[in-house]
């Protein structure tokens, strides 16, 4: 069984803390990688998860100038993690392209019905629910 995430808002450690009052619950560069360099997707050859090859900032700022988007929401690295996202859990299913890659990035972080944060306590819940831990000192 998994502990619940509202347990932490009375005892919640003090790298936890620290990192909330610097950042929200955003991705700054240093959470964006601890949690993309733990994305898997399935290998559809093998049936095997297998870590994906990460798109750096970089990357991600190139693709969508390449396609014409502007994210209008975004803060910290969110774009970057909803990128890597989407590339571990729809590349080659739902999404079949760069293009349609960039529009989906823009979709999750735009998304008025999504406001800021939601993707890092959605991190956070799949964290919990996975039985990981995060090194908050690390990623401060």
């Amino acid at each position: 069984m998994t502990t619940p995430l509202d347990i932490f808002t009375i005892d919640m450690p003090r790298e936890m803390r620290s990192y909330l009052r610097s950042y929200g619950y955003n991705f700054n560069r240093k959470a964006c990688e601890f949690a993309v360099n733990r994305m898997k997707r399935t290998n559809p050859a093998t049936g095997k998860k297998e870590a994906i090859e990460p798109l750096s900032k970089e990357n991600v700022e190139e693709m969508l100038r390449k396609h014409g988007i502007k994210i209008e929401n975004n803060e910290g690295h969110n774009f970057v993690y909803a990128a890597n996202m989407v590339k571990a859990d729809f590349w080659k299913s739902s999404i079949e392209d760069e293009a349609h890659m960039a529009k989906m990035v823009k979709d999750i972080i735009d998304d008025p019905d999504n406001p800021g944060g939601n993707l890092f306590r959605k991190w956070l819940a799949d964290a919990d629910a996975l039985g990981f831990v995060i090194d908050w000192e690390e990623i401060l």
